[in-house]
């Protein structure tokens, strides 16, 4: 059972102790509080564990500092609906809103190789006021002879350089537990100029160790991606393995799917489904378009193929893109065939902002008609 309390309820109010008092009396009743800081408001969730059949619903509404109460089915019971379309969805972090109502574009290099194309990559987000990007240090390969990124070594001017072009967040893949100290090491030395998102990828999308280590820490948020391998199911399953250990701070990747009827892209587009994971759970929804397409083909109209996987996702309402960019793919040590080049991210970006405007007059369409 779900108690969602008004929102920026006060814990030193009366309504508020009336409240918590009540519910720890409650017998054979765990409760387990998160706390959601919105853009605008900061929403109190409070979880009934234990046997909660025993428990009326109108009882728990009824108590002063409750909003409204709902029973949770046994999928995805954090991150969950749990039918209630009400329910309030993403997070802030370091001053970006990522919502199921929100967009934010992440360009960026795959795999970082040099400073100066870590440079290069900001400078020209920084010139179209963009504040978000992905650097891959650590990359898990399936030749154990190809690169496997910097690691540790390129965080120092990765997130001194990010600062310095105003960068926010950058999503960053982690392949071992280990690997969140070292960024919280650099982050700090660095004098926090930034902020990461850690990334869990296709392969390690049922490392449990893994999921329930980064779940265990609070500081980053997390982004999971779709296993290429499994069902949609055991992958949302992934993203409640990080929440069930305390980090619901979390964003759910579509990446496309491994099978051979994608061909001739490098795995099946999935952006299909972005409405039915925000109809099932909680999350904000991720699409990425490089590693589903895998090349830089160009369709007859002269589009590309990542462009145009991006607006089908987009227009159904993904609210994050993961896109590999490059100073010089031809040069890139890790998926150089798909990565775009930076003279393209301005027609990218505005190609973005007009899928995200018709998926919002798409909303007003069917509002009206409701």
């Amino acid at each position: 059972m779900l108690a969602i309390l008004r929102p920026d309820i006060d814990e030193d109010s009366p309504e508020y102790k009336r409240t918590w008092e009540a519910l720890q009396n409650l017998p054979g009743i765990e409760l387990n509080v998160r706390t959601i800081q919105g853009e605008e408001h900061k929403l109190t969730e409070v979880y009934l564990l234990g046997n909660t059949q025993a428990v009326e619903l109108d009882q728990i509404a009824a108590l002063p500092a409750v909003q409204r109460v709902v029973r949770i089915s046994q999928a995805y019971r954090v991150l969950g609906r749990q039918g209630d379309q009400q329910a309030e969805t993403g997070f802030s972090y370091n001053g970006i809103e990522f919502s199921q109502d929100t967009l934010n574009v992440f360009p960026g290099l795959c795999a970082v190789d040099t400073p100066e194309n870590v440079e290069l990559m900001m400078k020209s987000l920084q010139a179209l006021g963009h504040t978000t990007t992905r650097m891959g240090a650590y990359k898990p390969r399936t030749n154990p002879y190809s690169f496997q990124g910097h690691g540790k070594d390129c965080l120092p001017y990765v997130f001194e350089l990010a600062g310095q072009y105003g960068i926010k967040v950058i999503a960053m893949e982690i392949t071992h537990d280990s690997q969140i100290e070292e960024i919280d090491t650099a982050l700090e030395q660095a004098g926090r100029p930034t902020g990461v998102m850690l990334q869990i990828g296709t392969r390690n999308s049922q490392n449990f160790e893994l999921l329930k280590a980064v779940g265990r820490q609070q500081t980053y948020p997390v982004l999971v991606k779709r296993g290429f391998g499994i069902t949609l199911n055991d992958s949302l399953n992934a993203a409640e393995y990080l929440a069930s250990e305390g980090n619901a701070n979390v964003i759910f990747c579509l990446r496309g799917m491994r099978t051979d009827f994608g061909a001739p892209h490098r795995n099946m587009v999935d952006f299909g489904h972005v409405p039915i994971i925000k109809r099932l759970t909680r999350m904000p929804v991720c699409i990425d378009p490089s590693h589903s397409v895998g090349d830089r083909a160009v369709a007859p109209d002269g589009i590309l193929d990542i462009a145009h996987v991006t607006a089908q996702g987009v227009i159904s309402g993904a609210n994050m893109v993961l896109v590999d960019f490059h100073p010089q793919p031809v040069e890139a040590l890790v998926d150089g065939p798909q990565a775009l080049r930076l003279e393209e991210l301005p027609r990218y970006l505005k190609d973005v902002d007009l899928a995200w405007d018709t998926y919002q007059q798409r909303r007003k369409i069917w509002a009206t008609e409701a």
